[in-house]
C-alpha cells in the first residue's frame, strides 16, 4: 500500500525529528521507548502525544486497511462531534458509570459538555432521527475520530492514553438474528484487519465494562509486556480474558463433617501462615476479603487457594465503584482483619464463591483476635446472601467446555466488540416500526479499535534489543536506504538514482543521506526504526555493481545487482 507521494519523497535530512542515542528515562515499555528514541511520537502532557511523520505514516496505513475492511463489511463512514452535552450522558446513565474517567468542561454559557470517550449516545439520537421503519435497517455507521478518557494512570506511551484515535462502529438491526449477523460480520472484518496488518490477534470472550451490553469479545495481540491475561484451552477453541474466564475448580476429597472447634493461632493472619501453622494445604482454608461497593462494606468468602475476580464481583453487585475496604471501613464494620469469617456474622452483606461447596471441614477465622475455627462447613456453620462464581480462573484448571486444560498468556487488547442489545434503545427511546406497524426497539452493537494502541501493540510484539521490527503492511516505509561515504560522487549518484527509481516502482523508501554520520550510527538508526529491508550503497558494493540487502531481524545479507534491485526488493517484501 503506497501513500500519496511527496515531492521530495523522504530523506533523513528532511525529517522533522531526530533519533536519540540514549533511552528516555520515562519510558516504561519497549514500544514507548523505541517510539520516543526513533522520533515517532512527542509527549505534550501525561497521556497526550503528538504523532510525528514516521508514526503518522504507519497510522494512516492502519486507517486505510480499517476503512477498506469496514466498507467491505457494509459500513458507512460518518463523523460525530467530540463535544457532547452532558445531558445525553445523564439520560443514558453513563455519566455515573464512567465516573472520573469522563472529561467535562464548561462552555461560556456555563453548560457542561463532555469530551466523548465513545459515541453510543450520539449514534442513538442519530438513529432516532433517521430510522423510522424496518426498511431502514440494518445499517453500520462508523468513524475514525479522536476520543478522550481521563485515565487515572496513563502508561506505556500509546498503550494507555488520555487522548487517542479510535475506529468506532455501531450496528443497528431489527432483531437478535440481525445483530448476530452484524456481529459476525464485524468479527470477520476485525480478523481481516489484523491479518492485513501482519498481526496475529486472538479473539477472546471479554467483560463489557462501562459500555454495557451482553456478549463481548476482545482481540488480544500476544505480547509478554501486555497488561491483559488471556486463558486458552489446550484442546478446544475456548479463549477468554482473565476478567471473564471460567475454570473448573478442583473439588476436594469428600469428608464426613466434623464438629466445629476453636484453635488458638497467635499472630497468624495470612492464608499462607495459617496453612503452615495448621499443617494443611491452602485449599482447606476459607479466605475473608472485605470490599467497599458504592459505600457499602461487603464480606466475601472464597477458598484459600483462589483469588477474587473483582470484575465478576462488581458486575454481580452492580457497583459503580468497587475497591478493597480501608482499615477504617473494616474497623467500623466490626470486622477483625486476619481472623474474620462468615461464621456467626450478621448485619453485613455476605457474598461467597461457590468453591465453599467443593470441600468440607475448612479452617476459618473465629471473629476474635488470635483465634481460628476448625471444621467449618457450609451451610451448617455459616450462611451467605449470595453464592456464585466470583473466582479468577487459574492456569492448570480444567476447561469449562471440554476436558482440556487452561493455559495463560499475556497480551494487549487491540479491539473490542459488544452486543449492546436494547440498552440504549430502551433508555433513549430508539424505535422503529415493524412490518405490522408496531413499535420495536432497535437492536445495537458497537465495535472499537484503538489506532495508536494498535501501532504500539505491534511494536510490543515486534522488536528486539536494537529497536522495532515493523510488519511490512504498516511500516512507515518499506526500505531504509543507507548511503555510506556519500562524499564520493559515484556513491551519492548511485544512491540518489536507486532512491528515485524505487519510488517510481511504488517501493516506499527512507533515504539516510546524512554526510557526516558514521556507518555505525546509520546502521544503528536503521535497526532502531525497524523498516522491513535495509539497502546499503557503498564503495564496496559498487565495485561489483550491486547493493547490499538485509531484512530487519536477520543476520545475513545478500548482494543484489543494480539492474534487479526493485525485483529483489519486491520478493523480499512480499515474503
Amino acid at each position: 500500500m503506497t501513500l500519496e507521494r511527496h515531492s521530495v519523497f523522504m530523506r533523513f535530512t528532511k525529517l522533522i525529528t531526530k533519533t536519540m542515542r540514549t533511552d528516555p528515562a520515562e519510558a516504561e515499555m519497549p514500544s514507548h521507548r523505541y517510539m520516543l528514541k526513533a522520533g515517532m511520537i512527542y509527549q505534550v502532557a501525561s497521556g497526550v502525544y503528538a504523532y510525528l511523520p514516521l508514526a503518522w505514516r504507519s497510522l494512516r496505513k492502519i486507517e486505510a486497511i480499517i476503512r477498506e475492511e469496514m466498507d467491505a463489511a457494509g459500513g458507512q463512514e460518518i463523523r460525530m462531534p467530540v463535544l457532547q452535552p452532558i445531558e445525553l450522558w445523564q439520560e443514558s446513565g453513563r455519566s455515573e458509570a464512567f465516573g472520573d474517567t469522563l472529561f467535562t468542561l464548561q462552555d461560556r454559557r456555563d453548560r457542561t459538555m463532555v469530551m466523548a470517550p465513545t459515541h453510543e449516545e450520539v449514534i442513538s439520537y442519530l438513529a432516532k432521527t433517521y430510522i423510522q421503519s424496518y426498511r431502514d435497517l440494518p445499517v453500520i455507521p462508523y468513524q475514525i475520530q479522536t476520543k478522550f478518557r481521563d485515565e487515572r494512570r496513563p502508561r506505556g506511551g500509546l498503550i494507555r492514553v488520555r487522548e487517542f484515535d479510535m475506529k468506532d462502529a455501531y450496528s443497528l438491526d431489527a432483531d437478535e438474528d440481525g445483530l448476530e449477523a452484524s456481529y459476525q460480520a464485524m468479527a470477520q472484518a476485525y480478523r481481516n484487519i489484523y491479518k492485513r496488518c501482519g498481526l496475529p490477534a486472538l479473539m477472546v470472550e471479554a467483560d463489557s465494562g462501562a459500555i454495557g451490553g451482553k456478549d463481548s469479545h476482545e482481540f488480544i495481540l500476544p505480547a509478554p509486556t501486555g497488561e491483559d491475561t488471556v486463558m486458552t484451552c489446550t484442546k478446544c477453541n475456548y479463549a477468554a480474558n482473565l476478567e471473564k474466564a471460567h475454570g473448573v475448580k478442583p473439588p476436594l476429597p469428600e469428608e464426613t463433617p466434623l464438629p466445629l472447634e476453636e484453635v488458638s493461632t497467635p499472630g497468624v493472619k495470612t492464608i499462607a501462615e495459617l496453612a503452615r501453622f495448621m499443617g494443611i494445604p491452602e485449599n482447606k482454608t476459607l479466605k475473608a476479603v472485605f470490599y467497599n461497593a458504592d459505600g457499602e462494606v461487603v464480606f466475601v468468602t472464597i477458598r484459600g487457594d483462589l483469588e477474587v475476580n473483582e470484575v465478576k464481583l462488581r458486575n454481580h453487585l452492580k457497583a459503580t465503584d468497587l475497591h478493597l475496604a480501608t482499615e477504617e471501613e473494616v474497623r467500623r464494620a466490626g470486622l477483625i482483619a486476619g481472623y474474620a469469617s462468615a461464621v456467626g456474622l450478621d448485619g453485613i452483606r455476605r457474598v461467597a464463591d461457590d468453591s465453599v461447596l467443593l470441600g468440607s471441614n475448612y479452617v476459618v477465622g473465629a471473629n476474635k483476635p488470635d483465634t481460628h475455627l476448625r471444621n467449618a462447613n457450609y451451610p451448617r456453620d455459616f450462611q451467605v446472601d449470595d453464592l456464585l462464581d466470583i473466582a479468577l480462573a487459574q492456569a492448570g484448571q480444567r476447561c469449562p467446555c471440554c476436558e482440556g486444560v487452561l493455559e495463560s498468556a499475556r497480551g494487549i487488547e487491540v479491539g473490542h466488540i459488544f452486543k449492546l442489545g436494547t440498552f440504549f434503545s430502551d433508555t433513549l427511546g430508539v424505535h422503529y416500526l415493524d412490518r405490522e406497524g408496531h413499535q420495536q426497539p432497535v437492536i445495537m452493537g458497537c465495535y472499537g479499535i484503538g489506532i495508536g494502541r494498535l501501532l504500539a501493540a505491534a511494536i510490543e510484539q515486534n522488536h528486539d534489543d536494537k529497536g522495532v521490527l515493523f510488519p511490512t503492511p504498516i511500516a512507515p516505509y518499506h526500505v531504509h536506504i543507507v548511503g555510506l561515504n556519500l562524499s564520493d560522487a559515484n556513491v551519492a549518484k548511485a544512491a540518489d538514482g536507486i532512491y528515485e527509481s524505487l519510488w517510481k516502482e511504488g517501493i516506499e523508501c527512507l533515504y539516510d543521506d546524512r554526510l557526516e554520520e558514521t556507518a555505525g550510527v546509520k546502521f544503528n538508526d536503521a535497526d532502531l526504526l525497524g523498516l522491513p529491508v535495509r539497502l546499503v550503497v557503498s564503495q564496496r558494493t559498487l565495485k561489483t555493481d550491486s547493493v547490499e540487502l538485509k531484512r530487519r531481524g536477520e543476520e545475513s545479507s545478500v548482494l543484489a545487482p543494480l539492474e534487479s534491485v526493485a525485483e529483489k526488493l519486491k520478493d523480499l517484501l512480499s515474503a
